[in-house]
Parts: structure tokens; C-alpha cells; sequence
């Protein structure tokens, strides 16, 4: 029997239907779905040490599950000390099964671990997508605190099928991402 991630499975039994309902959809494939979650961290420090991207590439890759590349500068910025294809910051893509299994983890384990947590913002870019900003690297249990050298932050991207913002944030609540309206209510 093939293994199914839990929130995979509540998205096809639950959610969808859902939504479809909500929305009026005439199919339940015009529900909206998450394509895809986009882990950032900016390691602008690493211009004066460079071992510093490195230990940033294995802890978001402990992290997402899945090995993270660098991202490198694209021009040069005198002021910053910085040239062109300096590597500044690290970012993984997760797709499928991956996806789905981190959002699981962040949503159960990682942000109940913020001190004094009160919910996230509910604004969305205008087209269905979110972006949740973390100020420290620390909140997920696969990283042991003992190792780390620098606390960074880092940004998840949660990108959807969503035509408009009302429907991407029905979607991101329904999976159980808590955000501050729902927490007051």
C-alpha cells in the first residue's frame, strides 16, 4: 500500500469538496490547490564569512526534507562589499508528498513553538499566495539548538491555484494554518 501524506489526503476528501461547495464551482477541479511551498533564508553575513552559507544549506535542508540550493548575487553592490555570483542566500522547493509533509510539521510542531504566539497575519499578495516570514530558524525540531552558529530567519512562500485572495485564504485555513482572525473568534 502506497503511503499518502495526512493533509494530502484531507485536501482530496475534505477541503476540495469544501471549497467547491463555498465557491459554487461547477467541477471540483477549479478548486483551488497548493502547487507548490518556497522556503527563503537570506544569508546576507555570508559576503564576510563564507562557511556561514554552507552550515545554512544543511539546516534548510534538515529542514524542508530535501537538499537546498544556493542563490547567488545577480549585480554588483559596492556598498554592501558584494559582486556578482557571491552566493547570499539559500532556497528549496517543495512539490507533492514533500509539500505536504512540511506544512504538517510547520502547522503542528514548528510555529506552536514561537514564544507568545498569537496567530500570522492573514494578508495575501492579491493572487491567492502567502508568504510567512519566521525570525529564527530555531522553532523546528530538526534543528538542535546546541549547533547553531547564527539564528536566521527565512521566508515560506505558499503558492496557489487561487484566482483571487478570498479563495487561497479558505484554502490555507482549511488545511489548518492558524491565522489571527480565526484565533479571536
Amino acid at each position: 500500500m502506497k503511503y499518502i501524506p495526512t493533509l494530502k489526503k484531507k485536501y482530496s476528501e475534505e477541503i476540495a469538496p469544501a471549497l467547491s461547495k463555498k465557491f459554487n464551482y461547477k467541477c471540483i477541479m477549479q478548486a483551488p490547490r497548493l502547487q507548490k511551498i518556497v522556503i527563503n533564508q537570506g544569508v546576507g553575513q555570508a559576503v564576510a564569512d563564507k562557511k556561514l552559507i554552507d552550515i545554512s544549506v544543511n539546516e534548510l535542508s534538515v529542514i524542508a526534507g530535501q537538499k537546498a540550493v544556493m542563490r547567488y548575487a545577480k549585480k554588483d553592490i559596492s556598498n554592501f562589499k558584494l559582486r556578482r555570483k557571491m552566493p547570499i542566500g539559500v532556497r528549496v522547493t517543495l512539490r507533492r508528498d514533500k509539500m505536504y509533509e512540511f506544512l504538517e510539521r510547520l502547522i503542528c510542531a514548528a510555529l506552536p513553538r514561537i514564544r507568545d504566539f498569537k496567530g500570522i497575519n492573514s494578508r495575501l499578495d492579491g493572487r491567492g499566495n502567502y508568504t510567512l516570514g519566521i525570525t529564527e530558524q530555531i522553532i523546528f525540531p530538526e534543528i538542535d539548538i546546541d549547533k547553531i552558529n547564527k539564528i536566521l530567519g527565512m521566508e515560506i512562500s505558499f503558492i496557489t491555484t487561487a484566482k483571487t485572495d478570498e479563495e487561497g485564504l479558505a484554502l490555507l485555513k482549511n488545511f489548518g494554518l492558524p491565522f489571527k482572525d480565526i484565533i479571536k473568534k
